[in-house]
This record gives structure tokens, sequence and C-alpha cells, in this order.
């Protein structure tokens, strides 16, 4: 479904202080599968997860989705595929103070101009299969760690996208939240969508979640399993 060729990312190219983030990477990520990059902090997971998920375009090589040679495309057919394809769930989460739990999942819906009253029946079967109906009103600065996890999720997934990208989502959570983060993923997965997830924690591979563990280091892929 999404395939990385000879991919490389450089920042700052040029510059005294240039750095190349990923060197020549190939990679395909398999639909309605869990894939897994791991490697520790600086190894490129969350460069690639980027790239992966059309928050950014590589410096050299090829992003194919569903086929399409999508790397140099304008600004404004990322957004729209960014919109339709990813769903994104952030390691902090990135949920907005100050607005409800139904204000932050209906954001993402929003650009894709439907009446109202469809996103927030999306909405509301969203937090009803996520048991947090009954919070929808609260601010989200107002919630327990295990709610904020659940809004980002249905913030994720109000679209409807077929990709799901998470990166190091249990990084500031318990074992018990990180568990039922883990879960909720793994319905995900039985639902048809694909998982894209950066990670270094021992737990997310111990649970036996991902289907595919790619591993970096420095920027490049050094061993994919199975």
């Amino acid at each position: 479904m999404i395939e990385l060729a000879a991919v490389t990312k450089t920042f700052n190219a040029g510059r005294p202080n240039e750095y190349q983030a990923l060197r020549g990477v190939d990679l395909a990520i398999e639909a309605g599968r869990v894939t897994a990059l791991r490697g520790p902090s600086g190894s490129g997971k969350t460069t690639l997860l980027t790239l992966i998920g059309c928050l950014a375009r590589p410096s050299s090589g090829r992003v194919r989705l569903a086929g399409e040679d999508i790397s140099a495309l304008p600004e404004r057919f990322l957004a729209e595929l960014r919109l339709r394809r990813f769903g994104f769930v952030f390691q902090r989460f990135n949920l907005i103070p100050g607005l409800s739990a139904l204000d932050n999942i209906l954001l993402p819906a929003y650009p894709l101009g439907l009446p109202y009253h469809e996103l927030r029946a999306r909405a509301d079967t969203l937090m009803a299969s996520l048991e947090i109906d009954h919070r929808a009103a609260t601010r989200v600065d107002w919630l327990s760690g295990g709610e904020v996890q659940r809004v980002a999720i249905a913030r994720a997934l109000i679209n409807d996208p077929p990709v799901i990208i998470a990166d190091e989502p249990t990084a500031h959570l318990d074992s018990r939240l990180s568990l039922e983060f883990l879960a909720l993923l793994g319905r995900l997965k039985e639902a048809g969508k694909t998982v894209v997830i950066a990670s270094h924690d021992p737990l997310v591979f111990e649970t036996g979640l991902p289907d595919r563990v790619a591993d970096l280091r420095d920027g490049r892929i050094v061993g994919v399993t199975p």
C-alpha cells in the first residue's frame, strides 16, 4: 500500500548544521497490518513517519501510495491526502486545551465540508465505541490520561482514514494505559485499518501487536522481521 524506495531526508542542506536523518530507506507498508518502526532516539523513526504520512517530502527517493508516486506532489494535494487517507496519534496527543473532547475530535473533519449533523453523528458513534461519550462536553484538560488517549484515537478516526500513524504513543503513559492503547490499535487492525507505529517501548513488541518490525539505526533500516 505504501512503498518507500531509496528515500533520504536531509535537514539544513548545504549549511554547516546539515543533518541527514534518513539514508537510503527501502520499506513496504502492507495494507491491513501493523508495521512498527523500532530504534533509539535519533534513529530516524519520527522522520520516517512524517514521510509515510505525507507530512513532509523526501530529499531524494520515491514514496508511493497505492502505486501512485506522491513524492513531489504540491502541498495542497498532500494536505488532501492527509485529510482523507491518514489519522495521526501524536506522542503527547496534541489536543487543544480549553476545547471540549467533542470539539477536538471534530477539528480534522471540518475541512471536508460535510454537514455538521453528519460529522456529529460520526463523532458520537466513535465516542460511544470508545466509552467516552459521557465526556463529550468536558474540556480535554480536565480528562484523565486514559480519556485523553481515547479522544486522540477518536480524532484520528473521525475522517475514517485507512491508515493510522502513531508516534511513540506510549511514551508518556503508564503500563496499564499503554496496554489499553495497544488493545485499541489491535481493534483497529481487526477493523481493516493499516497501522504504522514508531516506538522503542518494549511493551509494544512484547504484546505481539506488530505484524512486521523495521529496525532503524542512524537513519538506515538495519533489519526487518518477519
